[in-house]
């Protein structure tokens, strides 16, 4: 096939877009950091302070999960319409109200009501507004973008999961949630002055950069699936399925590490293998970046549900704090890229006007489905052991890869494509 000449002229307004990259990724450390990693974080003190069964806590996490999916499809209209510093902001107080009152939780109504809250903060603030913001401020240099940007949830993993382990390890939960709430409020709090909602309103183009009109380059841009017709494809379908299952088990595995540290070996170990697992995934999501522009993204996509599979047995039957890290890091390098591939599939697929709805109704029954992981494995570590619960763990990962291997491919045809609003 002849490529096409591709004739880029440089916007006349200096480009923004990198700014909106850097406030993304602070933006996910915080929401990152303090509410995904941290849950694992949280469910150890509970279960050790208050006296909670894993069962129970295990299945407040899964609810926040439900409640974040159905909060983000909720929201998505609002996206595709108005200032989204407006969502994100409210998002940052919600989310920071929440881990306030973490610290007095006594009961399971309370715990089950704090984490239904903190869930819509998440969704307020979390993967659906900031992969939005990427996917239009780039379209050509969206891998890279969203990888680096991305990379602040690894970051946060790294940093403020491990900030907030500490602070519990020697304060508790009740005085060290009070100075986590603070640091949620003041990240998501210096990141709105530059999360400008799209490229039109610095007066720029995505990616600073306008491509000739006949262009391959600029009919892959513009392109843009309508909701309804997306949602119905067959390619949808199976990528959803595909990603239940992977990230169900992903979520389920990450919940229970620090856990399984702490029984396995203890606390630090626990806490060291979260934070290995972050710090690997920090890497493996900007080296991911670059790679899925040079390979098939579906095939590159597959490999690594099947490599999380891989090490999640490694986890099921690790018995030493050195052979617990390194399974981390490798369930690390699958977990940094795996939730990178999301948003870029979507919209390399169906394009950039309908993404807020596709991606938060992708995300609503993928987070409803992946809500069962760390139920499930927590179910299991206390009707069997987390030995049990990995190696399922593992299996319903195999199967994510296996159903990412048969969706195939998908593009839109001039009858399918809306024009850019």
């Amino acid at each position: 096939m002849t490529t096409p000449t591709t004739t880029p002229v440089e916007s006349t307004k200096r480009f923004a877009g990198w700014w909106v990259v850097a406030s993304v990724f602070v933006l996910f450390v915080a929401s990152a950091g303090l509410s995904f990693y941290g849950l694992a974080v949280y469910l150890d003190a509970l279960t050790d302070e208050q006296g909670f069964s894993t069962t129970s806590v295990s299945l407040a996490t899964s609810m926040f999960f439900v409640v974040s999916g159905i909060t983000g499809r909720l929201i998505a209209p609002l996206i595709e319409t108005r200032d989204i510093r407006w969502v994100i902001g409210a998002g940052g107080l919600i989310s920071s109200g929440s881990l306030l009152a973490l610290g007095s939780i006594d009961t399971i109504p309370k715990l089950y009501g704090v984490y239904a809250v903190f869930a819509i903060g998440f969704a307020l603030c979390g993967l659906v507004p900031g992969t939005t913001l990427i996917t239009r401020w780039f379209h050509t240099r969206r891998s890279v973008a969203l990888s680096v940007a991305s990379t602040g949830l690894s970051v946060g993993g790294l940093t403020l999961t491990k900030i907030a382990s500490s602070l519990i390890d020697t304060r508790g939960l009740a005085d060290a949630a009070p100075i986590l709430a603070i640091i949620f409020l003041a990240l998501v709090a210096i990141t709105l002055p530059t999360m400008w909602p799209n490229p039109e309103s610095r007066g720029t183009v995505p990616d600073g950069v306008i491509h000739a009109p006949d262009s391959e380059t600029a009919t892959e841009v513009t392109a843009s699936v309508a909701y309804d017709t997306a949602i119905r494809t067959r390619f949808f379908v199976v990528i959803v399925i595909g990603f239940v299952l992977s990230m169900g088990s992903q979520v389920g595995g990450l919940s229970q590490i620090a856990k399984l540290g702490t029984e396995r070996i203890d606390r630090p170990t626990g806490a060291l293998a979260l934070s290995a697992l972050a710090g690997t995934s920090v890497v493996a999501r900007l080296i991911g970046g670059v790679v899925v522009e040079k390979m098939p993204i579906m095939k590159f996509t597959t490999a690594l549900a099947l490599l999380q599979g891989v090490a999640l047995v490694l986890l099921a039957f690790a018995d030493s704090a050195l052979m617990l890290v390194l399974s981390a890091v490798l369930f690390g390098a699958t977990i940094g890229n795996l939730l990178m591939l999301q948003p870029l599939i979507v919209a390399a697929a169906f394009g950039v006007t309908s993404y807020p709805r596709i991606f938060a109704f992708m995300q609503l029954i993928v987070t409803s489905g992946i809500a069962g992981g760390p139920f499930l494995l927590g179910y299991l570590r206390d009707a069997a052991s987390y030995q049990t619960s990995y190696i399922v763990g593992a299996c319903i990962s195999a199967c994510g890869g296996i159903a990412f291997a048969l969706s195939g491919t998908w593009r839109p045809t001039p009858a399918t494509v809306s024009p850019v609003r």
